[in-house]
């Protein structure tokens, strides 16, 4: 189930041609699924998910949704939610497969419909996603009828669950490539929308991370960048001791103005913040199918405007922007 051919079956026809040999190389030499200690059982759960015939799909609403044209017992919607549970922890979605609904960690639906209104149309466009998890957005703007969809991220168990979805919504414009930007052909300039939301405070250089994307884009493609920020003037950003939410990646923090400042320096143009909210502990949580600590345990149990470590609270600003060469 897990193969790229459909991927190069598609670049093969577009522009991105010229790179094939370059994505052929690095997933030869970058993609070793099965030294990952967890990789046979979760291989297993994706091969052992059952054969539902003609589905009807949905991409357009909350949850990434499949339907069999007949409904399943108790016994095999029991079967498909064991198989499916077997590649826990879910954490972006939701999805819901043949009446099994995965509610996943973050509500991801929010984010996009927070997103969405304020982007230009994705119809046709070429776009890549940039720590796109799972996948729960590349199905959401498969529904806007894009070119294609690239999704990058080096998780094995997203990968998984990506092709876990892949197998009951069938083969769109959406490929999942498991490297991480690192691995991309220097300098593309070859989309027309890139997306890169919850990576740019895991960066150690947060300026490297921006000219990577916008060395991605075309000239005058779209950068958008979801990321966490402060409260706080030009110039300020928040760079924790140690943990922030836990988190023990998490490097720089900039105030509003402060990420617009590095986004114009970086070689974009038309930046704007289109949205800026606290994250909701009902947007973060633990659920059944991610069952470990989630954002409430991250926070102060006194003062939930603070982190655990006494640092504000997360908030999250949607930044869009226009590469400029």
């Amino acid at each position: 189930m897990i193969n790229h051919d459909a991927f190069f079956d598609h670049i093969e026809r577009s522009y991105l041609k010229k790179w094939s040999s370059h994505f052929h190389q690095v997933l030869k030499n970058e993609f070793e699924p099965e030294q990952h200690g967890d990789f046979e059982r979760w291989n297993n759960a994706l091969t052992g998910l059952p054969d539902l015939g003609p589905l009807t799909t949905t991409f357009n609403q909350s949850a990434i949704t499949a339907t069999p044209e007949n409904l399943l017992s108790e016994d095999e919607r029991q079967e498909l939610k064991d198989a499916l549970l077997a590649l826990h922890p879910w954490r972006k979605g939701p999805f819901s497969i043949a009446g099994v609904d995965i509610d996943t960690e973050w509500r991801s639906d929010w984010k996009w419909d927070r997103v969405l209104p304020h982007i230009s149309p994705l119809k046709h466009r070429k776009i890549l996603d940039v720590g796109c998890g799972s996948g729960y957005h590349m199905w959401r703007m498969c529904a806007e009828e894009p070119s294609m969809v690239v999704g990058i991220d080096p998780s094995l168990l997203f990968m998984m669950q990506f092709y876990a979805i892949q197998h009951f919504v069938g083969q769109q414009a959406a490929y999942y490539l498991p490297i991480g930007i690192e691995q991309m052909p220097k300098k593309m300039r070859a989309f027309d929308s890139v997306f890169s939301m919850g990576v740019l405070y895991h960066r150690r250089s947060p300026m490297d991370h921006l000219i990577e994307l916008r060395e991605l884009l075309r000239q005058g493609g779209e950068l958008i960048l979801e990321t966490l920020v402060i409260e706080g003037g030009l110039g300020e950003a928040l760079v924790p001791s140690g943990r922030y939410a836990r988190m023990g990646n998490v490097w720089f923090l900039p105030s509003p103005d402060t990420m617009i400042l590095w986004l114009e320096k970086c070689g974009f143009k038309d930046v704007r913040m289109v949205d800026c909210a606290p994250t909701a502990l009902d947007e973060q949580r633990s659920t059944e199918w991610m069952t470990f600590q989630s954002l409430r345990d991250y926070l102060d149990p006194e003062d939930t405007s603070k982190t655990i470590e006494g640092y504000p609270a997360p908030i999250r600003a949607v930044f869009v922007a226009t590469a400029a060469k």
